[in-house]
C-alpha cells in the first residue's frame, strides 16, 4: 500500500549557493521595485512618508500588501476581542511577523512580497518596526523600504532621533 502525500509536509528547499531561500529574495527584489517607504520614530511619536499613494505602510505586490494589512487588522481585531484592550504595537508586529514566515516555509504558499512598517503607541513610548520578506522584525529609530531605501538609509543615519520632534520629523520625512 502506497500513501499520498498532501504536500504540506514539504519543506520549500530551493536555496541559493550561499544558503538563503531563492523564493525569500524574488520577494525582496519585488520590495526593491516598489515605492519608497520611510517611517521616523521620534521622542513623541511617528512620522511614515511614502512615495506614492499605497493601500498601507509598506512596499512591495500591491495584493500582497493587502492581505498583510487584512491579517494585521484580523490580529487587532481578535486580541481586542479577546483581551478588550487595543493590542500593543510589538505584539501585533510578532503575529504579522509569523504569517510571513510561515508563508517561506511551505511549497504550497509563496512568500508574501511585502515588507510592512508597523507603527504605533506602546502606552506613552512610540514604536516602530519593519517586518522583512523572510518574516525577520526588528525595532527601528527610522526605517526605509522600496526602491529609495539605500539613500533614505542614508539620510536617516543623519539624524538625532532621541531629540527629533513629530514636527521636524515630519518635513525630514517630506525631504527625503
Amino acid at each position: 500500500m502506497t500513501s499520498i502525500g498532501t504536500g504540506y509536509d514539504q519543506v520549500v528547499s530551493t536555496y541559493s549557493p550561499d544558503g538563503r531561500v531563492f523564493q525569500v529574495e524574488y520577494a525582496s527584489k519585488a520590495v526593491d521595485n516598489g515605492g519608497t517607504a520611510v517611517a521616523i520614530r521620534t521622542k513623541d511619536g511617528v512620522v511614515i512618508a511614502v512615495e506614492k499613494i499605497v493601500p498601507t505602510s509598506s512596499s512591495g505586490w500591491v495584493p500582497d500588501v493587502k492581505a498583510l494589512a487584512t491579517i494585521a487588522a484580523d490580529e487587532a481585531w481578535d486580541y481586542q476581542e479577546r483581551y478588550r484592550v487595543p493590542i500593543p504595537p510589538k505584539i501585533l508586529t510578532e503575529r504579522v511577523s509569523m504569517y510571513v514566515q510561515a508563508y517561506t516555509l511551505y511549497p504550497s504558499v509563496r512568500p508574501f512580497g511585502a515588507s510592512p512598517i508597523i507603527a504605533g503607541m506602546d502606552g506613552d513610548e512610540p514604536f516602530l518596526s519593519l517586518i522583512e520578506t523572510s518574516g525577520a522584525y526588528f525595532g527601528y529609530w527610522g526605517c526605509a523600504t522600496g526602491k529609495a531605501r539605500q539613500l533614505a538609509k542614508t539620510e536617516l543615519e543623519k539624524l538625532d532621533f532621541a531629540t527629533l520632534s513629530t514636527r521636524d520629523a515630519l518635513k525630514e520625512a517630506a525631504r527625503m
